[in-house]
């Protein structure tokens, strides 16, 4: 590979030939944050150029002429002594995913460098592994045993219970519990609860397996229902003879998808019965954390890491108290920063003063409620401390169409600034405010989706924040946010408007086994106190995300897995 071209700014500094567009303008980086276009393309100019030989399938030589003179790093920062403008490597392929090389660079400098290439499209194990399936177990012939499809076992007492409890015992190994069950003669809907699957088109297969070998002969038609905190996501209609006919059939995924149907929830049917040992239950958990601050001039990365004790009470469906406690053992996140330059009061600016005086902390203690407010609308109402910096109450409503490509929310929060000691108090700053915003969400398809939120921020300040996410098919997710107030460049400080980088990294995709956990991370050049969003747990399209058609459709193929 032979690469070359002419450079502008630093990349005309060495080796240059004039200013063949023009002369180049100062530039006024200001509070930073904007993009200064009138410096494109002009200035010196100075060619450079490289070369790339692969001399094996694993080893490849490169070499560079490069017309970047490293004035500040060199001249005057003395950082390297810059000699020559030509760079040797050699670089090793020792698999697909990891690389390492070793540079001569400057004609002073050596470099060496691993990188690890991670394709959201491939897992680095290969496929999901976790249990296998039960077989599906096909009912008799009616014309051999007619007595077997009789309804008579409608009348048998605690029919349901002893339902439910045959299902959460065939689904023990699963993961999926059994909420709620209602049955006719002739159909049977299970209300289940999902904690393992990343798909929820897999945790329905799994449930329609265990009700062939559990539902009496004669119910005909399976009515699926995830239930995420208390909430009927969507109904996944099946018949259970095709379900028996298509299970060894060629692409039976395709085959069983063109004769199931995925609707509203709605109402269950008459008589719903809950599972009695589902609530109340306590769960709890020791995880690991971690906090970083990045960009810091004073301090470009900073790091804490510790343990997170977590616990949650369900008292009944949409019912739950939860808490949890940090305590940082590595690293550490010190007040090295930089001037803020913002006038808004400082409600994420601060937050070096929560890590390093709010240790051990309680991160968050809060009761929640979620619920089903009509067909297709969802409610949350959460109170408490609500995340590490604020407490008080927020409320959300949501709008989302099981089989539409648009969904939209209005949340409304009243929350005071905490105290920095990780405790109970708000005295430290007496800082209060309603905020709020109204949001659109739109799938674009191929897994991109747009958001936008319009509302009052934190800080006082009011507009909009567009985010642009996409979505693989396991569960990564890669995309970008900016928000604009009313808030001036001059007002928010350094970088002028709020942006960044979102991701979220399932850790199936790492393990290689089922699980819904995943981490999500935010890349923020500069973090600030305008466009600053109040930080709660279990919004609602977060939760129901993946529940609706599409969400099921892009996973159909783990429905028989």
């Amino acid at each position: 590979k032979v690469t070359a071209g002419l450079g502008f700014g630093r990349l005309g500094s060495f080796g240059g030939m004039g200013s063949p567009l023009g002369d180049r303008p100062d530039v006024d980086f200001g509070r930073g944050g904007m993009v200064n276009y009138s410096q494109w393309f002009r200035g010196p100019a100075a060619p450079f150029g490289g070369i790339e030989y692969k001399v094996t399938d694993k080893i490849t030589f490169k070499a560079e002429y490069s017309s970047d003179a490293y004035e500040i790093e060199s001249a005057t920062r003395k950082t390297f002594d810059r000699r020559s403008p030509m760079n040797y490597g050699i670089e090793y392929q020792a698999s697909k995913m990891i690389r390492a090389g070793l540079y001569s660079m400057y004609g002073t400098e050596i470099g060496f460098n691993i990188s690890v290439l991670l394709n959201p499209d491939q897992r680095p194990k290969g496929g999901m592994g976790g249990p296998g399936p039960e077989p599906v177990l096909p009912r008799p012939s009616i014309n051999e045993s007619p007595e077997v499809w009789e309804t008579t076992w409608l009348a048998q007492p605690d029919v349901k219970k002893l339902l439910i409890e045959n299902m959460n015992r065939n689904l023990v190994r699963t993961g999926v519990t059994v909420e709620q069950i209602s049955v006719t003669g002739t159909t049977a809907q299970i209300r289940f609860r999902n904690t393992i699957y990343d798909a929820a088109a897999q945790a329905a297969g799994r449930v329609a397996r265990a009700m062939s070998h559990t539902m009496p002969a004669s119910v005909e038609t399976f009515e699926l229902v995830p239930v995420v905190n208390g909430m009927a996501a969507a109904k996944i209609t099946v018949r259970r003879s095709d379900i028996e006919a298509l299970e060894f059939a060629p692409d039976a995924g395709t085959a069983l998808r063109a004769r199931t149907t995925i609707a509203e929830a709605g109402a269950p049917l008459p008589d719903l019965a809950n599972n009695p040992d589902l609530y109340p239950k306590f769960s709890w958990s020791l995880s690991p954390y971690y906090q970083t601050m990045l960009f810091n001039p004073g301090a470009p990365f900073q790091f804490s890491g510790g343990v997170r004790l977590a616990g949650r009470y369900e008292i009944t469906p949409g019912l739950v108290f939860s808490a949890s406690v940090t305590k940082a053992l590595v690293g550490g996140i010190t007040r090295r920063t930089s001037p803020n330059g913002s006038r808004l009061p400082p409600v994420r600016s601060d937050a070096v003063l929560y890590y390093t005086e709010g240790d051990p902390g309680l991160e968050t203690a809060t009761a929640a409620w979620y619920g089903k407010l009509a067909p297709e609308l969802y409610g949350r109402v959460t109170a408490g401390y609500l995340e590490q910096m604020f407490g008080g109450v927020s409320a959300e409503v949501l709008w989302k169409p099981v089989n539409s490509r648009f969904a939209l929310g209005a949340e409304a929060n009243y929350v005071a600034q905490r105290d920095t000691n990780g405790g109970f108090g708000f005295g430290d700053y007496d800082y209060r405010i309603a905020t709020g915003h109204v949001s659109g969400y739109l799938d674009l398809g191929k897994g991109y989706q747009a958001q936008i939120d319009v509302g009052r921020y934190l800080a006082g300040d009011i507009g909009s924040t567009f985010t642009l996410m996409r979505t693989f098919s396991n569960g990564w997710k890669i995309g970008a946010f900016a928000t604009l107030t009313n808030v001036s460049a001059k007002d928010f400080g350094e970088g002028s408007f709020d942006k960044g980088l979102k991701f979220e990294i399932p850790l199936a995709w790492f393990t290689g086994q089922p699980t819904r956990n995943s981490r999500p991370f935010v890349l923020r050049p500069v973090g600030r106190d305008g466009g600053a969003m109040l930080q709660v747990s279990d919004r609602l399209y977060d939760v129901l995300d993946g529940y609706e058609a599409k969400g099921i459709d892009a996973q159909w193929g783990r429905f028989w897995k």
